[in-house]
């Protein structure tokens, strides 16, 4: 459906401002969209994010900066994430013991498991976005995305 019928806009506007709001409306969509998948497990999209972050370090432990830097969303709080992880016994923290100031996370075997429960889940989630798109034009999309990223920096 075209963003002007999705907004209900009866004003002419600028390709500049339909991506910009096509862009948002399908992040907006997206985030609903994943939001619902992960409430029966009680998880956010950002702590999914931290999960897959410490999976990806393969066992070895990663502290709050290199977590934040690799987090999608910049702006999460990320002791907050973490707190709650811990509570859900998700995640382990330690006080690495060669630098007492650097705080180690580490995912938890009850976290992987659950990452295993969900992957499927997550890939039709992705899967279902793409169904009307090819393959082809999955390349072109990311390619067009990452180049319109860089004028914005």
């Amino acid at each position: 459906m075209e963003i002007e019928k999705v907004i209900k806009s009866t004003v002419s506007m600028s390709n500049t401002k339909k991506v910009i709001l096509n862009i948002m409306h399908t992040n907006s969509l997206l985030g609903e969209k994943f939001l619902e998948l992960m409430k029966p497990y009680e998880l956010s999209s950002e702590q999914y994010n931290v999960l897959r972050i410490l999976r990806g370090q393969k066992g070895n432990p990663a502290n709050m900066c290199a977590i934040q830097e690799r987090m999608i969303a910049k702006n999460s709080n990320t002791t907050r994430l973490i707190d709650k992880l811990l509570l859900k016994d998700l995640v382990t923290r330690e006080v690495c013991p060669a630098n007492r100031r650097k705080i180690e996370i580490q995912i938890t075997q009850k976290g992987l498991d659950l990452l295993l429960e969900l992957d499927p889940l997550v890939l039709k989630h992705e899967e279902d976005f793409a169904a009307n798109v090819t393959s082809v034009e999955l390349e072109e999309l990311n390619r067009l995305l990452e180049k319109y990223r860089k004028t914005s920096k």
